[in-house]
């Protein structure tokens, strides 16, 4: 179920909410119609491998968890905090974009992975 809302939530959050965001991030904003339907069509795989890779943060997380979910929930958060904050910091830091692109690719990926582990926390506590 958490993986699946994962994708969802991915959906949403570089969709509707961030979609023009993040599109700007990656240069996407400037590619003409044929050019945007071929990264699509190759993106497809990464999707099924992008939930293969949170099935397995999911059964990873449930471990570290506790069974109520004020444990779940902070559980999550520290593991937010912990590993996940710091690597996409990491990876927004050490590249060749802008101040301002690295900064709003670290915001839109952290909040991102953040409403994840909230949910997964809230999930795998048994609160929802």
């Amino acid at each position: 179920m958490c993986g699946v809302l994962a994708m969802v939530l991915g959906a949403i959050w570089y969709g509707p909410l961030f979609g023009r965001t993040w599109m700007r991030i990656v240069g996407a904003t400037a590619m003409d119609e044929e050019a945007r339907k071929k990264m699509q069509k190759e993106a497809a795989p990464l999707y099924f491998i992008q939930f293969v890779l949170t099935l397995f943060q999911l059964f990873v997380l449930s471990h570290l968890t506790g069974p109520t979910s004020v444990i779940g929930l902070k559980s999550a958060l520290w593991t937010w905090g912990g590993f996940v904050l710091p690597i996409i910091a990491g990876a927004c830091m050490w590249n060749n974009d802008s101040r301002s692109t690295a900064w709003a690719r670290f915001l839109t990926q952290a909040g991102y992975q953040l409403v994840c582990f909230i949910m997964f926390g809230l999930i795998l506590g048994g609160m929802l």
